[in-house]
């Protein structure tokens, strides 16, 4: 599989639970990794368990607000002349039931869900097409296509998520660009390391396979679709969800 010598990652989301998987199993490549964090101390932690390298730069940036998106994509491209994959991991969930969801609960999961993924992307493509050559991963999620009670902003922002990954594979089709998806499903992270004995066996009689996955199963992917071996796979959602949905 492609090496990545040389090739500019940029990874957000990358303090978190599958944010951490990315950024390990990308750190063992030879590529230069752009790895952002939502504060100084899980950037600071994540920082302490990669390899001690100058081809790995750490970044806190608040995806919240789109001029710190577009200020920190634009240093990105001035100083190091863009980016040729962008993973788009980077997420929130503020769960409430629908008729109680505020107005700031809704915007702010959209915000960083859907908003800056779009944001980064609109930043980096440029420079991909003009090359002839990149790689777009958005992580999704199962429930984008099975819905679920008390998560319609969530939901709603990875539906759409999804459906951005699909438009945007077929504008740039032509021009060496792919663009894909995975939709994780119940992975073991400190997320769902919260729940109960209780909940998670309700979880895990869902999931044919019997179990949870681990952050390995989606960065093993992401690494092939950030890949030259995956040149003909484009617009696609991949699941990786143990068998609960078969989409």
């Amino acid at each position: 599989m492609n090496n990545f010598d040389n090739i500019n990652i940029l990874i957000t989301g990358a303090s978190g639970g599958i944010g951490t998987s990315l950024s390990k199993a990308f750190s063992s490549t030879k590529a230069n990794l752009f790895l952002l964090g939502s504060s100084d101390e899980k950037i600071s932690s994540l920082r302490e368990e990669l390899p001690s390298r100058d081809n790995i730069r750490f970044f806190t940036v608040d995806l919240s607000q789109r001029e710190n998106v577009n200020n920190f994509c634009d240093s990105i491209i001035e100083e190091f002349g863009g980016i040729s994959v962008v993973i788009n991991n980077a997420g929130i969930t503020q769960d409430s039931l629908f008729m109680r969801m505020s107005d700031s609960v809704w915007d702010k999961v959209f915000a960083i869900n859907l908003d800056a993924s779009m944001a980064i992307i609109r930043k980096f493509i440029r420079g991909m097409i003009k090359n002839k050559w990149g790689r777009i991963v958005n992580i999704s999620s199962v429930v984008a296509s099975t819905g679920n009670p008390g998560q319609s902003n969530y939901v709603a922002s990875k539906g759409a998520l999804n459906g951005l990954t699909k438009s945007l594979a077929l504008e740039v089709a032509t021009r060496g660009v792919t663009v894909n998806c995975i939709s994780p499903g119940f992975i073991d992270t400190a997320m769902t390391a919260k729940l109960n004995d209780d909940q998670r066996s309700k979880i895990i009689e869902k999931i044919p396979m019997g179990r949870m996955g681990v952050g390995d199963d989606i960065s093993s992917l992401a690494l092939f679709l950030a890949s030259n071996e995956s040149s003909y796979i484009t617009g696609q959602n991949i699941h990786v969800n143990g068998g609960m949905f078969l989409g």
